[in-house]
C-alpha cells in the first residue's frame, strides 16, 4: 500500500495543481476548498457517479481514502455544495482546465502538440434544458485528437450557436500542420480563414448549404474522367459497406466560387447492405485546403468518426450524458467538461479493456484507481 501512496503523492499534483489554477466564484467564507471540491468531482465520475448526489455519496463513502490524496478538513462536502459550485463556476474557467491538463497528460505520455486529424463537433445535453425550454438543450462542441484519442478542449456553445463557439475554441488550439475536420455546417469562408490562420489545413463536409460550391463539385465530377479511387470493403453487424474515395485538384473543378485556402474536392461514394436488406446508396463531398490522395482522404474521413465512435458513443453510454438531468446555470456544462476529464484519464489509461470495464475496476479497486494518476507521471 505503501509504494501506491508514493506513486499517487508524485502524479496527483498533476491534476490538482490546475485545478488550483481555476478561479473560485464563491465568497472568501466557503469552507470547503475548490481544487479538492473539483478533484473529488472527478474521482467520483471515474468511478461511476453521474450526478452531484452521487458525487456526495461517493465521497462520504470514500472519506478516509480520498484524505490520503486530499485533505477535506471541514469533512464530506454536501450535494448541495458541489450543486452550488458546478453552478457559479465559469465554465470558461474549467475548460482551461481541460486543455492544461490534456497539454500536461501530452507531455507526461511524451507527446507534442497534435499533428494529425482533429476533428469538431457539437453535443447537445439533452436533458440539461432549462425548464420550458426543452427544444433547445445546452450544446457542448468538443475538439477532438482523432490520432490519441483524447478530447484536447470544449467549450458551452452560446444561445446553440455551434459557429461562433467553434471559431472561439479554435482560438485556444494549437493546430499548426493539423488536418481540422468538421461537418457542412462549418464549411464557412470565416471557419476556411481561422484555420489558415492557424496555419492547419482543413477537411469540411461539403453539402447544398453551400450552393454553388456544392453544384460545382457534383458538375465537375460528373464530367471527370478516369478519376483516381482508393476502395475499401468492410463487413459487420452483418452488414457489408464499400466506400470509394476520389479527389479533384482545383484545376479540375468546373467554375468553382472563391473559396477561402481551397485546394480540392473530395468525394466518398459508399453502398451499404444490410443482411437480406436493399443496398442504399450515398455520396458525400469534401472541401480541401491540401489537395490528398483518395486513400490518405478516406483516412482522413474515417478518423472525423471517431469524435462520434469513441467520444460522443462513450458520454453517452458509459457515462449516460444525456440523461443527467442537471439544468441550473452553468452545472450543465461544467459537469459536461469533468465527464470529457474522466473520459481522457480512462481512455488514457495503458489496460487493453473498454473504458467501462475500466470505470467498474476504478470503483471496486483502490489500487487501480491510484494507477489511472500513477500512469501518467
Amino acid at each position: 500500500m505503501r509504494g501506491f501512496l508514493e506513486a499517487e503523492e508524485a502524479a496527483v499534483p498533476l491534476v490538482l495543481s490546475i485545478l488550483r489554477e481555476v478561479r473560485d466564484p464563491r465568497d472568501i467564507n466557503a469552507r470547503h476548498d475548490l481544487a479538492e471540491l473539483l478533484f473529488v468531482a472527478l474521482a467520483a465520475t471515474l468511478c461511476g457517479a453521474k450526478s452531484c448526489v452521487d458525487i456526495a455519496e461517493f465521497v462520504e463513502g470514500r472519506e478516509d481514502e480520498l484524505k490520503e490524496i486530499v485533505e477535506l478538513k471541514h469533512g464530506c462536502p454536501s450535494h448541495d455544495t458541489f450543486s452550488r459550485v458546478f453552478r457559479l463556476l465559469d465554465p470558461e474557467e474549467l475548460s482551461r482546465a481541460l486543455s492544461a491538463f490534456v497539454m500536461a497528460l501530452r507531455r507526461e505520455l511524451g507527446l507534442g502538440s497534435p499533428r494529425g486529424v482533429v476533428a469538431i463537433d457539437g453535443k447537445a445535453l439533452r436533458r440539461g434544458y432549462e425548464k420550458g425550454r426543452a427544444f433547445m438543450p445546452p450544446l457542448m462542441v468538443s475538439a477532438w485528437d482523432a490520432e490519441t484519442r483524447v478530447a484536447i478542449a470544449a467549450m458551452r456553445a452560446a444561445a446553440s450557436n455551434e459557429v461562433a463557439a467553434t471559431l472561439a475554441l479554435l482560438k485556444s488550439l494549437d493546430l499548426k500542420g493539423c488536418t481540422v475536420t468538421a461537418d457542412a455546417l462549418h464549411c464557412r469562408p470565416e471557419t476556411a480563414k481561422a484555420l489558415i490562420a492557424k496555419k492547419a489545413h482543413y477537411a469540411l463536409g461539403l453539402k447544398a448549404n453551400r450552393g454553388r460550391l456544392f453544384a460545382a463539385a457534383e458538375r465537375s465530377f460528373a464530367q471527370a474522367d478516369g478519376i483516381d479511387c482508393f476502395e475499401t470493403r468492410d463487413s459487420a453487424h452483418g452488414r457489408t459497406e464499400v466506400r470509394r474515395a476520389s479527389v479533384l485538384p482545383l484545376a479540375q473543378l468546373s467554375e468553382p466560387p472563391a473559396f477561402p485556402g481551397l485546394k480540392a474536392i473530395g468525394r466518398i461514394e459508399a453502398l451499404r447492405t444490410p443482411a437480406g436488406g436493399k443496398a442504399a446508396a450515398s455520396v458525400r463531398y469534401i472541401a480541401l485546403s491540401k489537395v490528398l490522395t483518395p486513400r490518405k482522404l478516406a483516412e482522413t474521413v474515417r478518423a472525423h468518426w471517431t469524435i462520434e465512435n469513441q467520444l460522443h458513443w462513450s458520454l453517452d453510454v458509459v457515462f449516460h450524458e444525456d440523461n443527467a438531468r442537471t439544468r441550473k446555470d452553468n452545472a450543465p456544462q461544467n459537469l459536461a467538461v469533468i465527464r470529457r476529464l474522466a473520459q481522457n484519464i480512462l481512455a488514457a489509461h495503458p489496460l487493453d479493456k473498454p473504458i467501462a470495464s475500466k470505470m467498474r475496476r476504478a470503483n471496486w479497486s483502490k489500487d487501480f484507481f491510484y494507477e489511472l494518476f500513477t500512469h501518467m507521471r
